[in-house]
């Protein structure tokens, strides 16, 4: 059991809202459950989940420990680009979740590469997550690295927190950019009206960098190549559309009501490249645009023609 212990800063809040708002990992929907089983009161009292906050309230939060998990070996084929004793370079599909979570226990990438591997996985992100770097968005498809080992693992992320870890992403995204290259350098963190959504905001926040290029220009559309200095979460989606050009089939942040022939994000992890932990040497790896972005470029130009 982990204790939260809260003191209220403003009158008039719910009370789930302050919650899911105090950075302690939990969603408002987790924060009404934890109200409905008696795990919140308010100095010292019960509450539900509509029960408004008074300015010096005491909020106790009582979060019980997880049910533990170990994921399972499935025989998933995945596209292997590079393999060796301390690391692997892995070219995601569209549609396949990168590590188990709540929803998506079975079919994960970690899955397949349990299969694959065997014990041969870094352990530093735990059971859940074993080998896992850095990871990329179920609709986003393209390359992404695995360490076999915990050496490894601190030296890959290491580069990512240094900015020294090449990732190269291209994408379609809405509309028409008015300039060929350009820098967004915008702050990104939770948006406070929805927790499962990210946004461009100043509050809670972390630093977040992305390099654009336009490759060519379509009726509607742009397609571009992006360069991740830095790598928040939704990052490159989140960008796009605070630029007023969010990428083209993006369920999340992209145009209501865009009707296109494929589900989730036109966005592609294309590039990426490291220092090889053990060797030193700078390796790199480009992946071909998969079919399903080939397709709507194509679209895109008898469109455009």
């Amino acid at each position: 059991m982990t204790e939260h212990r809260l003191f209220c800063e403003e009158n008039g809040i719910r009370v789930d809202k302050y919650i899911a708002d105090a950075e302690i990992g939990l969603s408002r929907s987790a924060a009404v459950g934890l109200i409905e089983n008696g795990g919140v009161t308010v100095n010292g009292q019960r509450v539900n989940k509509k029960s408004k906050l008074k300015l010096g309230d005491t909020i106790s939060v009582s979060i019980p420990d997880p049910i533990p998990y170990e994921a399972k070996a499935e025989d998933i084929p995945i596209e292997i680009v590079y393999e060796d004793n301390d690391l692997l370079v892995v070219n995601k599909p569209k549609g396949m979740v990168v590590h188990p979570a709540a929803g998506n226990y079975e079919g994960t990438l970690v899955n397949a590469l349990l299969y694959h591997c065997g014990d041969s996985l870094s352990g530093i992100n735990g059971v859940m997550r074993p080998g896992i770097v850095h990871r990329i968005d179920k609709d986003t498809s393209g390359l992404l690295i695995v360490a076999k080992n915990d050496k490894a693992h601190a030296s890959l992320a290491e580069q990512i927190k240094a900015h020294s870890f090449t990732r190269e992403y291209e994408a379609v995204v809405f509309g028409n950019l008015k300039t060929d290259e350009g820098t967004v350098d915008a702050p990104i963190g939770r948006n406070p009206n929805d927790r499962k959504k990210m946004c461009v905001t100043e509050r809670n926040s972390k630093h977040a960098v992305t390099h654009y290029r336009v490759l060519s220009r379509y009726k509607g559309y742009t397609h571009i190549r992006c360069i991740l200095e830095t790598g928040r979460t939704h990052q490159i989606r989140v960008h796009m559309a605070y630029l007023c050009h969010p990428v083209a089939g993006d369920q999340v942040y992209g145009v209501k009501g865009e009707k296109l022939n494929f589900s989730g994000q036109c966005l592609h992890a294309k590039k990426i490249g490291f220092i090889h932990p053990k060797s030193g040497k700078y390796m790199e790896f480009d992946s071909v645009l998969p079919e399903y972005f080939d397709s709507f470029l194509n679209k895109l130009r008898n469109i455009s023609r």
